[in-house]
Order: structure tokens, then C-alpha cells, then sequence
């Protein structure tokens, strides 16, 4: 089996698991974690969890980190002169452009459309990548998180630590993994 069927299948059986009502933020969260190199294979087979998701009788929202900085930047004041200084946007990343990305994806989250059965499913998240961490947009949105939250991590995750594309240090967070050989087991 290819490595996304395999992440599929077990994406589904944890999916379709009945879900509980009462749990945090973080622990609505989804990590399915796959090697960097799978990242255009994935993409083009969102679909597979999206049907996975639907089959479970769930909704799905996908949202898309892709071009997020762009869009920040492209709106940014003084854009040229970040440009022509890049160490003066330093600052600007860690505040602005975080805040920027986490209100992009608290408002999939919020959307009226993600009520407590639906999967928001967030790609793109290599992105961030330099700009900003992942594990400070989460930290923003996940009292926002009504569903599951369920983030495709091109990554490692080993002894409960996430890497974003096995270069940066790591972070515990309390996601459920989903990963290659993984089962889908809680």
C-alpha cells in the first residue's frame, strides 16, 4: 500500500471513531504527519480524506496555508523597504504575521459551516515555515476548535514531539498522531 493510502486508512479509522464531546482544544487536533517529500502526493490526493471524513458522517472544510504569507505581505505597509532590510521584518513576523495567519485560520474554524461535526483540514503548513511556528498559530485558535481540527504535518513525530519538516526543534503538543504504521488508534 503507498504510503498516503496507508495514511488514509488510518486517518479513517480514527475518524470514524465516535467522538468526544468534552475534550480541549489540542486534543481535537489531528496530526496526520507524513515524510516532506510526500508533499505534492498528498495534495493531490486531499480527496481520499475527504471522502474518509464524509464515509465517518462528518463534515469537511478544508483550509490552505499556501499562500498566506503572501497575501500578509502583499498587504503590508512599506512592503519595499522590508525588502531592501529583510532583518526589519523580524519583528513584524512574530507579531503581525502570526496574529495575520491565526485570524486566517480561526475564521475557517468559526466559519458557519464547522459545527461540532465537521473536520476543518488545514495544508500548506510548510508555509510557515520561517515566518512564523506552527505551534504558536495553534496556541491561538484552539479554543476556537468546535470539531476536529485535523492538520496535514510534513514532518517527524517521535516520542510525542512534532518537527516541521525534520528541521526545526520540536514541540509536545496533545494531537492525536496519525502517522505512517500508526493504526488510527486513540
Amino acid at each position: 500500500m503507498a504510503r498516503i493510502e496507508e495514511l488514509v486508512s488510518s486517518y479513517k479509522a480514527h475518524v470514524s471513531a465516535p467522538w468526544q464531546r468534552n475534550l480541549a482544544g489540542p486534543q481535537k487536533t489531528i496530526f496526520v504527519v507524513y515524510p516532506k517529500v510526500d508533499e505534492r502526493r498528498l495534495r493531490a490526493r486531499l480527496e481520499l480524506f475527504e471522502i474518509a471524513t464524509k464515509e465517518a458522517g462528518h463534515n469537511w472544510l478544508l483550509f490552505d496555508f499556501t499562500t498566506a504569507f503572501a497575501r500578509w505581505m502583499g498587504a503590508t505597509d512599506y512592503r519595499e523597504a522590508y525588502f531592501e532590510e529583510p532583518p526589519h521584518l523580524a519583528i513584524k513576523l512574530e507579531t503581525d504575521f502570526l496574529h495575520y495567519a491565526a485570524a486566517q485560520l480561526r475564521s475557517a474554524l468559526t466559519d458557519a459551516k464547522a459545527d461540532e461535526e465537521t473536520v476543518v483540514a488545514v495544508y500548506g503548513v510548510a508555509s510557515l515555515y520561517g515566518f512564523t511556528k506552527v505551534s504558536l498559530v495553534l496556541k491561538e485558535v484552539e479554543k476556537d476548535i468546535r470539531g476536529r481540527l485535523v492538520l496535514f504535518f510534513p514532518g517527524e513525530f517521535d516520542n510525542n514531539n512534532y518537527r516541521l519538516l525534520d528541521a526545526r526543534d520540536g514541540w509536545n503538543y496533545l494531537a492525536v498522531p496519525i502517522t505512517l504504521h500508526s493504526g488510527g488508534e486513540l
